[in-house]
């Protein structure tokens, strides 16, 4: 095989790929990831501005085609629709990648200890962490079965969804200026994200869809000093991730470097979990 073979494995030129919460902290450099490899690229979140105007960004920037798709994740009908659109739009779905999550609009409740935990706030959780992960999943499979060119389906989970946070890390920790924990709705669905990615890799495996899971470990965004340090000493790398470092595990996943890896969860997370 040929240098210039083994390269263009990496290659989506001609693939479209629909991203959830593609205007996040890292949504944006997942997107801007996959236009760099050639795919056209749907951005899907909550902001109808903010997605269109990043996809006309991606569109400048890498020459791909780009849609932006205003969509709740807590709504069954939008998220069908909006797989409908990346479609119709884009000529058809190669890759989903499920990156969505959401800590909901109310941190204090997201970040209340175990003891007084709401159900109505796990149950918002739980509908876009897990619910929205399946139904796209869902209506992308239905997409990619009926193209008869299968696909690949990706789903980002967290090193916390196999194993337990280490609470000590915590103390003293904040993110954007308040207190902050890791509770376990947090753990609770990202281990269904795991549990789920295996299942669906398996059902679907046969169709020539590929599913597999980007298990992360922290990344870089807003906490402070005392968080920082205190993670980076349970990581064997001594460090968090930078956003950019996350994106490459992405695209092999994407690509048809891996075309032989489904039911994978792919640890990016400096050798968190080895420990």
């Amino acid at each position: 095989m040929t240098g210039k073979a083994r390269t263009d494995l990496f290659s989506l030129k001609g693939k479209s790929a629909l991203v959830t919460g593609g205007a996040g902290i890292l949504g944006q450099h997942f997107c801007r990831g996959l236009a760099a490899a050639g795919a056209n690229v749907a951005v899907l979140d909550l902001d109808a501005k903010q997605v269109a105007a990043q996809a006309t960004e991606l569109e400048r920037e890498y020459g791909v085609k780009a849609i932006g798709l205003a969509c709740d994740l807590k709504n069954e009908a939008e998220i069908v629709r909006a797989v409908q659109a990346c479609v119709d739009r884009l000529g058809s779905i190669h890759i989903l990648h499920n990156n969505a999550a959401t800590k909901t609009s109310d941190l204090n409740q997201f970040f209340e200890s175990t003891e007084k935990y709401s159900m109505e706030t796990w149950k918002e959780i739980m509908s876009v962490n897990v619910d929205a992960l399946f139904i796209a999943a869902r209506e992308a499979a239905k997409a990619m079965k009926a193209s008869g060119k299968g696909g690949v389906i990706i789903n980002t989970a967290s090193v916390y969804g196999v194993m337990a946070p280490d609470q000590r890390i915590y103390e003293g920790s904040q993110y954007m200026g308040r207190p902050i924990n890791s509770p376990a709705i947090y753990s609770a669905s990202k281990g269904a994200v795991v549990s789920l990615t295996r299942h669906l890799a398996a059902l679907w495996a046969a169709d020539g869809i590929r599913v597999n899971a980007l298990v992360l470990g922290g990344v870089e965004s807003g906490q402070n000093d005392v968080f920082f340090k205190k993670y980076s000493g349970r990581v064997p790398m001594g460090r968090m991730a930078r956003a950019e470092e996350v994106v490459g595990p992405l695209i092999f996943l994407a690509s048809e470097a891996s075309s032989y890896v489904t039911g994978h969860c792919l640890h990016v997370d400096g050798g968190l979990a080895a420990w």
